[in-house]
């Protein structure tokens, strides 16, 4: 199913009250991408089962405080576990897995997801009992994800029940093709635009949970709209994200480059790509460069830099915001394969929603972007890569959903 259509509220939480219903002594296991989020599941059903005990017809043992693992008074169990976390010496009647995968960073990781599978095998399955039932519910994200590999290693002993956001042929709860899951909370209207906001291969992804093999290059370039710098445009955020190296160029080498990208996230909530500087420098070049753009920036821009692992990389981050007070930056070590870290981005560029300032610096950029990842350089991609994370982690406000819960 696709994000927020409630499947975690019906699955994790009605589910498993239900089921005790109707095997009292049984034990349940739940496992998520996270120990946190199993154990909010967790508590959401001790909730559920205590609010409606004169239905339920039982509840948990007052003797019970712990979330992550508790009984009922009929003799059930309930036990809450992340995917890294061992569950030896413990037995389940029913497993439900929900969400296995926290980012699109994890399923593009083939390390993470064989890590995922040999959990799976090794960990939780031999966990079931004779005659034990196992429930997974995730979004796609990856043809290779948990649900993938269990279709296509033992589809045969899997019933896959596949909810689409927009219905296809033959559609399990009888849609006319096109229309929506849940109009009321997500109507298709909202839909088409999200479509067209996360690109069509993210949209068959998560939304149509059909994922996609990755094909050629990454970045969409001709998708890429240029606008004329003296436009008005409103933006909402701007960033400057850096890419930093710190070698002088010569007749020998040809050194990486330092290099600066600016990128403003605008009122309806495209992006567009401000500004560039380069340089080949040595350090003290670097640190001339990142200060006086900024101040050409003005204090309203963030300034995102990566930071390099050990005591080193702390030191200079130290220096480097001494040296630029009065400016809010940000410092975080880069995490996964470039390539990983750019898919949010090109899945926005494959949607239409990168914009680019006309400028000399355009042909440079966009021929990395094309070649990016088996060009020769990639200084600009990940400044640029870098600067779009830092605006899309500035914090936005979400809508909650109430759902009706059953009665037995």
């Amino acid at each position: 199913m696709p994000p927020g259509s409630a499947k975690s509220t019906y699955s994790s939480i009605i589910f498993p009250s239900w089921w005790f219903t109707q095997f009292p002594q049984s034990s349940v296991i739940i496992a998520s991408h996270s120990a946190a989020l199993a154990t909010y599941f967790s508590r959401k059903v001790r909730i559920l089962v205590e609010e409606k005990l004169p239905s339920l017809g039982f509840s948990v043992r007052t003797a019970n405080r712990s979330l992550e693992s508790w009984t009922t008074t009929e003799g059930g169990e309930f036990l809450a576990v992340g995917v890294h976390a061992g569950i030896a010496g413990r037995r389940a009647d029913l497993i439900i897995i929900d969400d296995p995968i926290g980012s699109q960073v994890d399923a593009e990781s083939q390390s993470r997801r064989d890590y995922l599978w040999e959990w799976f095998r090794a960990d939780l399955v031999t966990r079931l009992r004779p005659g034990g039932r196992i429930a997974v519910v995730m979004t796609r994200w990856h043809v290779d994800d948990l649900s993938g590999r269990l279709m296509a290693q033992s589809g045969a002993d899997w019933r896959a029940v596949r909810l689409p956001a927009l219905a296809e042929a033959q559609d399990p709860l009888g849609r006319p093709i096109g229309a929506a899951l849940w109009p009321e909370w997500e109507p298709l209207d909202a839909l088409l635009r999200k479509r067209q906001e996360i690109g069509e291969r993210m949209w068959a992804a998560l939304f149509q949970q059909n994922p996609q093999p990755a094909v050629g290059r990454l970045f969409s370039v001709d998708r890429l709209e240029t606008v004329n710098p003296g436009q008005d445009r409103t933006l909402i955020a701007t960033v400057r994200g850096w890419d930093l190296a710190a070698t002088a160029a010569s007749q020998r080498n040809d050194p990486d480059w330092t290099v600066g990208v600016k990128l403003g996230l605008l009122a309806d909530h495209r992006y567009i790509i401000l500004d560039v500087v380069r340089l080949r420098g040595s350090p003290r070049e670097v640190e001339d460069l990142i200060v006086s753009t900024a101040r050409c920036d003005g204090s309203g821009v963030i300034i995102s830099i990566p930071e390099d692992p050990g005591q080193a990389g702390k030191s200079q981050m130290a220096y480097l915001t001494r040296q630029l007070g009065g400016f809010v930056v940000l410092s975080t070590r880069e995490t996964g394969s470039k390539a990983t870290r750019a898919m949010p981005l090109a899945s926005q560029m494959e949607a239409g929603n990168v914009l680019i300032t006309e400028a000399f610096w355009n042909a440079i950029l966009i021929d990395e972007l094309r070649d990016f990842p088996f060009g020769r350089k990639d200084d600009q991609v990940d400044a640029l890569v870098r600067a779009f994370m830092t605006i899309c982690n500035i914090p936005r406000p979400v809508k909650s959903v109430q759902t009706t819960l059953f009665q037995r």
